[in-house]
């Protein structure tokens, strides 16, 4: 066997996840993952790591040259390796070897490779489980959608946290616990979220006051970005809908508010869908 013939042999097992060599490949290489990150989690216990501390570290060393030499084969058995190094699983695979190569300068760096808990995102080409990758279009989508309403959102979040943090530190001062602006700010933030850790509290009869109204509004903040999330994503769910073939005569290309085929008539929706859209419809003729 020439180079060219084992370099496509490779290819078919390390690169193909829909060939038994490769679904045997990947499923080891899953394995391989959850027990690396078995050992990172189970080293965090200081117990186990006073008593196995030097075990574990050999262990980790080994689960660190098994992926560089898998990201080596990889690169290898790729017809475009630039183009694969710089994909989101090729990165995603060179990540979770730095922090094998950062442990030499950074004992903590250890910690780190919990990175390739990432890299368990394979399990859905390995277990055919991709139709759900493509439902996250839905919420892709609708994330790019309400981008710019969720921008100005924050905006305008960030400003009146600012102002609420500035006049809590002017009513309150540093005696009690506002030292700073950036301080209230954080107070404002962890109030208007209705977090409340409690760490720092208003003390003057105006500042509990202000504090009221800022929980209050909280209240009604928090439900605006879930609303327009809601919104964009039940837009998406439904333009994916139109794209859809007519089922009766298979005519796909059909107007955006379209409830029924232009060909054969027969309705795209189902009936409370259709009665959602001829409302919608009617309430833009109204309009």
């Amino acid at each position: 066997m020439d180079s060219k013939d084992r370099r496509e042999q490779l290819r078919i097992i390390v690169l193909q996840s829909d060939t038994d060599a490769g679904r045997r490949f990947d499923k080891i290489l899953l394995m391989t993952i959850f027990a690396s990150l078995f050992i990172v989690v189970i080293d965090s216990i200081e117990s186990v790591h006073r008593d196995y501390g030097q075990v574990l570290n050999y262990m980790e060393w080994g689960f660190t040259f098994i992926f560089a030499v898998e990201y080596a084969l990889r690169l290898y058995a790729s017809p475009t390796p630039f183009k694969y190094a710089i994909s989101f699983y090729g990165l995603i695979d060179l990540l979770a070897i730095l922090p094998g190569v950062l442990m030499i300068y950074y004992a903590n760096a250890q910690y780190l490779m919990i990175v390739r808990v990432v890299r368990m995102l394979r399990i859905f080409r390995v277990l055919k489980l991709s139709p759900y990758l493509k439902q996250a279009n839905y919420l892709l989508s609708a994330l790019r959608g309400s981008r710019q309403k969720i921008t100005v959102f924050l905006l305008t979040v960030s400003t009146l946290v600012t102002v609420f943090g500035t006049l809590m530190y002017v009513i309150e001062g540093p005696e009690h616990g506002f030292s700073s602006i950036p301080t209230g700010i954080y107070w404002a933030i962890v109030t208007l979220t209705t977090v409340g850790f409690g760490d720092i509290v208003p003390k003057t009869p105006l500042g509990q006051v202000l504090s009221s109204l800022v929980m209050i509004m909280g209240y009604s903040i928090i439900a605006v970005p879930t609303g327009i999330f809601t919104a964009e994503l039940s837009n998406a769910m439904r333009g994916t809908q139109l794209l859809h073939d007519c089922p009766v005569c298979s005519k796909d290309s059909h107007e955006p508010a379209a409830a029924f085929c232009s060909r054969c008539g027969n309705a795209l929706f189902p009936k409370v869908d259709r009665i959602a859209v001829s409302t919608s419809n009617e309430h833009d003729i109204s309009t």
